[in-house]
């Protein structure tokens, strides 16, 4: 019973074995991530797993002997069966004679009990006994040292390539991530691709030339620029203008994002803006792209955290040491974009690193115009749209809005089942972006319909009465986006960058003409003009205090406000004025309000008639357009 046992144990040994070895075979056969750096050790792996494989081999097959108990060895003994046999300290091997014509007899192995007396009583009574040994260096060594290390290490090779992310060269590599070049099978964009943007686009073709030619600004003693930053808010095409200049120069295009650098382990982010460099020195000349700078260039200070540096100042000093280290001569230039210069490291703006700064504002309305042109040209078009009206409808909308805009509307008429593209598809898109989709599940009664009504119609009466008011283009009672339950749209005549005293008070005016509509219609107010009331204060309170409209307070400006966005007017007010100039402040403030209130009670009283019968007019159709509300303004002041 004893062999069959120990034979059962060596067939599953066998199997593990051959289970375990293939399964190291795969393990070490799978493609490396990273290129070999040392091709002759590609065979160290597999020389090991041999080594391994035969040590087994020997400790769990070393022999071929059957072991038998002791007791059964003494029976074969004292019968005669026994040829021949070895004495060692802790066993007895021999050989059984022949039996049934075989040639050869059958090796055996057995423990002897060198207990004589205990031997002898075992034997007398008949008792069946074997003796087991302790397993010997080899198996010790075998078992408990090398099979427990070998898959120790075997576990944390897999965990180590499942952190290291596949694509960064293993764990001990994670700063080789290599910055992905743009293949020239790629469709290139140019200058053609993008619409507006003339100053910025005529800055990046002097770079472009620069890295065609480097030898036309060196033979007058000049240099290229190192590096160019582009700036501006979020969605006037800062990485379609980097795309663009790739396409333009016909060189490698190194992008990357500035949160690519960051990892948890420290020091990863600087091996890996060193290995970015590296990379372009070797295909210069090239451009290296650093989309969101300021993941990694926020100005450095504040307190050191666990004895030094973090993550990011460390890999900002390693790009800082890079930019300062290559000859601008190899004709690589760093280009990189941001949304937030005001919180970049002084260190990366100074002259010698980011040499050209290259704004990308907002686009005006020419510009606007060519983007809409651009992104409609796939559009099929009705007749009737007309989009310089489209321009003129979205100030201050950058490129992405406007892509948006086109989108949603070809989506609109998709959903109308419509052959083409109309101008009521692009009326609703600008709508929709503006004041949000609507809402067609909250419906006013009665009361509120008729208070949203005058609301609405007061804003646009004043603003067709005051002097600088711009033509109203669309007025609407239907409820959109989270709490907006209507809305006037006005269309800027011309695109303006200034704003005169009087222009503000007008609209000061009209923004009070919805609550005071109410007041004179129904007799009492709402909550409805809380967002008015907001804008006309701060507007009153910005030409008080930052503009220096105010007479009493003379041409000059009250506290100090610390922007926090990049061209945005929110901030932090830092106050530096007295308790007396406060109280003045806040007086000439509530004039300006007052003032714009008591102008926009006059008009509404005066053109009460217009202003029912716009009400009225709104409650029935629930929108009206800007010819629609000049119509009924004349034929009212026509009695």
């Amino acid at each position: 019973m004893a062999s069959s046992q120990d034979e059962s144990l060596r067939q599953q040994a066998e199997r593990c074995l051959q289970r375990a070895s293939g399964a190291l075979s795969r393990w070490l056969a799978r493609p490396p991530t990273e290129p070999e750096q040392n091709p002759q050790r590609k065979w160290l792996p597999y020389a090991v797993l041999g080594a391994i494989l035969v040590l087994l081999w020997q400790g769990l097959l070393g022999g071929r002997e059957t072991e038998i108990p002791y007791s059964e060895f003494l029976q074969k003994v004292n019968s005669g069966q026994v040829e021949r046999i070895t004495v060692s300290e802790q066993a007895i091997a021999g050989l059984l004679k022949a039996e049934g014509g075989t040639k050869e007899g059958k090796p055996f192995v057995t423990v002897p009990l060198w207990n004589t007396e205990l031997a002898k009583s075992l034997e007398q009574h008949g008792v069946q006994y074997s003796v087991r040994q302790g397993g010997g260096w080899l198996s010790n060594f075998l078992f408990v040292w090398l099979l427990p290390m070998l898959l120790l290490f075997t576990l944390w090779g897999w965990m180590a390539r499942r952190m290291a992310g596949g694509g960064s060269g293993g764990f001990l590599g994670l700063g080789k991530r290599h910055a992905p070049i743009q293949a020239d099978s790629m469709p290139k964009i140019t200058f053609n691709d993008v619409a507006g943007a003339d100053e910025a686009k005529q800055e990046l073709a002097e770079t472009i030339g620069f890295l065609r030619d480097p030898a036309r600004i060196q033979r007058l003693g000049g240099r290229m620029p190192k590096g160019v930053l582009l700036m501006g808010a979020p969605g006037t095409g800062k990485t379609l203008l980097a795309r663009a200049v790739a396409g333009e120069a016909g060189v490698p295009f190194f992008n990357i994002s500035g949160a690519e650098f960051i990892e948890l382990f420290v020091g990863v982010g600087a091996a890996r803006v060193r290995d970015l460099f590296e990379q372009a020195r070797n295909k210069a000349p090239c451009i290296i792209f650093i989309d969101e700078l300021d993941a990694i260039g926020r100005s450095r200070g504040g307190p050191v955290v666990m004895g030094g540096h973090d993550e990011r100042e460390q890999t900002l000093n390693q790009l800082l040491t890079e930019m300062d280290g290559f000859d601008p001569s190899s004709g690589v230039v760093v280009m990189a974009a941001t949304n937030r210069p005001e919180i970049l490291d002084k260190a990366l703006l100074r002259s010698g690193r980011f040499d050209r700064q290259v704004v990308v504002d907002k686009p005006g309305l020419e510009d606007r115009l060519a983007i809409l042109k651009l992104h409609t040209k796939t559009i099929a078009l009705a007749a009737d749209v007309d989009l310089r009206v489209i321009a003129q409808r979205t100030p201050g909308f950058v490129g992405a809005d406007l892509a948006n805009i086109a989108n949603e509307a070809a989506i609109l008429a998709v959903r109308g089942d419509q052959d083409s593209v109309a101008m009521r598809n692009f009326e609703a898109a600008i709508d929709r972006v503006i004041a949000g989709p609507e809402k067609k599940s909250r419906v006013l009664n009665e009361a509120e319909k008729r208070r949203v009504a005058y609301h609405e119609s007061g804003h646009a009466l004043v603003a067709e009465h005051v002097p600088t008011g711009e033509p109203v283009h669309k007025i609407s009672i239907i409820p959109r986006g989270g709490a907006a339950l209507g809305y006037t749209l006005q269309l800027p005549v011309e695109e303006k960058f200034l704003s005169t005293e009087q222009e503000l008070k007008d609209r000061i005016a009209i923004l009070l003409g919805g609550r005071v509509a109410e007041e004179t219609a129904l007799g009492d107010m709402s909550s409805g003009a809380q967002n008015d009331l907001e804008k006309a204060s701060e507007m009153a309170r910005a030409m008080v205090c930052e503009l220096g409209m105010s007479r009493k307070l003379g041409p000059l400006t009250y506290g100090k406000r610390q922007k926090l966005r990049y061209l945005d007017a929110e901030g932090v007010e830092e106050r530096n004025f007295s308790e007396e100039t406060a109280h003045r402040i806040d007086a000439e403030v509530r004039e300006l309000v007052e003032e714009g209130y008591r102008r926009a009670k006059e008009i509404l009283t005066t053109h009460r008639d217009t202003l029912d019968a716009l009400a009225q007019r709104l409650q029935e159709c629930e929108v009206l357009s800007g010819d629609e509300v000049s119509l009924l303004v004349k034929r009212a002041a026509n009695g």
